[in-house]
Order: structure tokens, then C-alpha cells, then sequence
């Protein structure tokens, strides 16, 4: 097998990436890892090398990326958090696919976000947008994937809606719940990036499920399938947000931030388009009902703190 014959995952013991480089493996494709976390246990024993995000040095990154072929992309930071912010991820994102051109690499596959846009009132939107900018105007190969709320083995909000609705009488709606989401199962995800590594032609879409849900429907279906009888109750978004900071305390971690909150509520994570993933939650949910929302899954242990 040639040297050049090699696929870069970004966060590859993250949890998008960790599915992308599970499929890779399984077609006995070589894969390393450049991550912010290269102390973590790999998942994948010896088959996967880490080295860690030299964005401050592109020529070492650049001798990197001059190995492979394609760069599957998912670093982005969930919320900001001291000197992490929207601004910076967007700049290292630049600097990673400035640095891919450079070094010739062929395909970049690059993980988005449904309804990406430079005007958007939130930041997390934005920066999604003006990153897929970037990549569209780099002179790359490249495919673009916008999933929407992922869920899975490991998945974080889903998980945590279970583990509030098994231990709380109270579960917190934000405002009037109606507002829609089309949840992404990350095995189409990770299916539909190395398919999308695969060819030439430039892609841009969305990966949704093929259900979608009212965010009170969605609650209520996850207390039905482990058997919750907490109750849903319907309160500000500020009253909620307050809430969330008391549990935030309580579990150290960020729950939820208030941009997820107006996100959510703003309808950003259903697509216009036809469904392009098969995994319906609802099925999923029930298969996964005894394993879901049993533990508390940290964002901040995920991605922050050391191991």
C-alpha cells in the first residue's frame, strides 16, 4: 500500500470522528489522528497513531498532511470555554485547510452543521458557515456534511434528557416545545463521510433522519421508551436557563447553553430537504432503552479535562 494511500481524522477519539474512523478501519483503510487530546486512551489500540493540532505550526502540520489523501475534518468546539472560542475554532479550521491544499491533499470531507449561515444571530451557526466558506473557496476537493442533533452509542444531549428524565420528577421545556428537530443517527453520518472521501465531484448536503420531531414529542418519547414518569413541564427559556445553571453545578459540566437553547428553539436543526439518513430514532431509542440516560455523559470530561 502506497504512503499516500493514508486518511487524516481530526478528533478521531472524539465521537464523530471516533464513528468515521471505525468505518474506515473496517475497510482495512490507514488511519492517523491529529487531536487536541492525544492523551487520551485510543479506542482503537495501536491501529491508529495521534499526534496532536500544531495550528501554530503549519509547517509541522503541513509535513503531516503531506502523507495522505483525504482529511476527514470534525474539530469544531461545542460552546467557548476560556481561551477556546467560536472566533478561534473558525481560524484553526482556516489554517488546517489552508495547510491540506499546501500539502496536496485530494479529498476533504468536512463535518458541518444543518442550517449554517454567515448572517445567523448565533455564533456557532456562523463560524459553521464561514469555515465551509473557506473550504469552498480554498481550491480543495471537498465535501461538506450538515447533520443535525446527533444521537448514538455515547451520544451526549440525548443521553442527558434520559438521565434527567430517570432521576427528576420535573423536566424543564423550554418554552412552548413545538419548535422541530430531525435527529441524525452518527453510524449514517460516519457511512456518508467515507462515501463522500470516496469521490471528486464537490458535495455540499445535509444528513437527517428520516423522523422529525417537535422537541416536547421527542421528550416524551424518550421518558416512554425507559419508563419516566417525570413530569414535562413547560417554562421560560430563562426560567429554564436558570435551572440548567443550578444543574450545571450540580453535575460540573455545561448542560446546555442558552445559543443551544435559541438554536433549538429557532428551528436550525430540521433540514428543507429530503431525508438522507435511514436510522429512525424512535427504533433506536427502543433497542437502546436500558442503556440510555443510565449515566451521566460530561462534555467537559469528554473534550476538557485530562485523563
Amino acid at each position: 500500500m502506497s504512503d499516500r494511500e493514508l486518511n487524516v481524522v481530526t478528533g478521531a477519539f472524539g465521537y464523530t470522528g471516533k464513528y468515521i474512523t471505525r468505518r474506515l478501519l473496517e475497510m482495512d483503510k490507514r488511519v492517523i489522528t491529529i487531536t487536541q487530546r492525544s492523551d487520551r486512551d485510543s479506542p482503537f489500540g495501536d491501529q491508529v497513531t495521534a499526534y496532536p493540532f500544531r495550528f501554530n505550526n503549519p509547517d509541522a502540520l503541513g509535513e503531516l498532511l503531506s502523507q495522505a489523501t483525504t482529511v476527514y475534518n470534525t474539530y469544531w468546539v461545542r460552546f467557548p470555554r476560556g481561551e477556546v472560542t467560536y472566533e478561534k475554532a473558525v481560524e484553526n479550521a482556516k489554517v488546517l485547510i489552508t495547510t491540506a491544499r499546501r500539502a496536496g491533499v485530494k479529498r476533504f470531507v468536512h463535518i458541518s452543521i444543518t442550517n449554517p449561515a454567515t448572517d445567523s444571530p448565533f455564533a456557532y451557526f456562523r463560524g459553521k458557515a464561514e469555515t465551509e466558506a473557506a473550504l469552498m473557496e480554498s481550491g480543495l476537493s471537498y465535501a461538506i456534511l450538515r447533520p443535525s442533533l446527533l444521537f448514538g452509542d455515547d451520544c451526549i444531549l440525548i443521553n442527558n434528557i434520559a438521565w434527567l428524565l430517570r432521576r427528576f420528577p420535573i423536566f424543564a421545556i423550554p418554552g412552548s416545545g413545538d419548535y422541530r428537530l430531525q435527529p441524525t443517527c452518527v453510524e449514517d453520518l460516519a457511512q456518508m463521510a467515507v462515501e463522500a472521501g470516496a469521490v471528486n465531484e464537490n458535495q455540499v448536503f445535509d444528513v437527517v433522519g428520516p423522523e422529525v420531531f417537535t422537541f416536547q414529542e421527542l421528550v416524551r418519547m424518550i421518558a416512554e421508551c425507559i419508563g419516566s414518569r417525570s413530569k414535562l413541564l413547560r417554562l421560560p427559556p430563562t426560567v429554564t436557563l436558570g435551572l440548567t445553571r443550578i444543574l450545571n453545578l450540580l453535575v460540573g459540566d455545561v448542560v446546555l447553553t442558552r445559543e443551544e437553547v435559541q438554536g433549538l428553539m429557532a428551528g436550525l436543526l430540521v433540514s428543507k430537504n429530503a431525508p438522507t439518513g435511514t436510522t429512525r430514532l424512535s427504533e433506536w431509542l427502543k433497542q437502546h432503552s436500558d442503556a440510555i440516560g443510565v449515566r451521566y455523559a460530561s462534555e467537559l470530561e469528554r473534550h476538557y479535562q485530562p485523563r
